[in-house]
């Protein structure tokens, strides 16, 4: 599961990278952001990311799961925010690319859910 999603952001991220210099403006590198977790919704705080480093088997299981799910259900506000902007995703490769998001990032949820049941039980 890690190594799916590890692939499908690192794709997400370089769309969007390229997306911005054929637009003429500058992409952050991949992990620029990463401190700004306040400003982003769904990310982990550092509290969060030390308590992860310190589980171990099912601990860390269950907390990457968790973490996670909140992570892409910070990617789905952020998709539900960007969409009530005034003329957004008018561009077929944005609308479909959002879509991609949205259905990939919900499916992923899913699969997170039923998987940390198994630890909750």
């Amino acid at each position: 599961l890690a190594g799916r999603i590890d692939l499908s952001q690192a794709d997400e991220i370089k769309m969007m990278q390229d997306w911005l210099v054929a637009r003429g403006q500058i992409a952050p590198e991949q992990f620029a952001h990463h401190h700004e977790h306040m400003m982003m919704p769904g990310m982990l705080t550092d509290e969060q990311m030390q308590q992860l480093a310190a589980a171990h088997g099912g601990d860390f299981d269950r907390l990457f799961l968790q973490g996670m799910i909140a992570h892409h259900q910070g990617a789905l506000t952020m998709v539900a925010e960007l969409m009530k902007q005034p003329g957004a995703a008018q561009e077929s490769e944005i609308f479909g690319f959002i879509a991609d998001v949205e259905a990939d990032q919900q499916a992923e949820i899913d699969r997170m859910g039923a998987m940390l049941q198994e630890y909750t039980k």
